[in-house]
């Protein structure tokens, strides 16, 4: 993978679906293992690439189950058929950035992911806002209905 790159990824039924515009060198993908409850039993590795961009498709939207749990400052989009959470959100000053599982990739070896443990407990409120408005895509569509 080279500058400009293209990720795709979605849940296992296609039902919620994404195009990751990597912009930079994608050779290797830093990705955060977190270990909050939620991500543990759902298998949450969540990568970002601030200066690229996220489109988000989901073909039937009464099929997403939008799940906050704690501060509720985040919203895992996950698929209600099959249970797979691809993307989180987080809507901060009207502008929604987001992470992406990339355990929900298509087609990117997995020697190319370079995953690190990360714990956010006990982090601030405002503090978690601001972490995310400058190390999560900045740059977020979601769209509704098949494509």
């Amino acid at each position: 993978m080279t500058a400009g790159t293209r990720i795709r990824g979605g849940c296992h039924c296609g039902n919620v679906s994404y195009a990751l515009d990597w912009v930079g060198d994608a050779s290797t993908i830093n990705a955060r293992r977190c270990g909050c409850t939620f991500c543990v039993k759902h298998g949450g590795v969540w990568t970002s690439n601030p200066a690229g961009s996220l489109a988000v498709r989901l073909a039937e939207a009464a099929l997403v189950s939008r799940y906050s749990f704690e501060t509720g400052t985040a919203e895992f989009l996950v698929c209600a058929r099959c249970g797979v959470p691809p993307v989180v959100t987080s809507l901060i000053d009207g502008r929604r950035y987001a992470v992406v599982n990339v355990n929900t990739f298509e087609g990117v070896d997995a020697a190319r992911l370079v995953i690190s443990p990360a714990s956010f407990e006990g982090e601030q409120v405002g503090d978690r806002l601001a972490r995310r408005a400058t190390g999560w895509i900045s740059t977020v569509t979601i769209e509704e209905g098949p494509s």
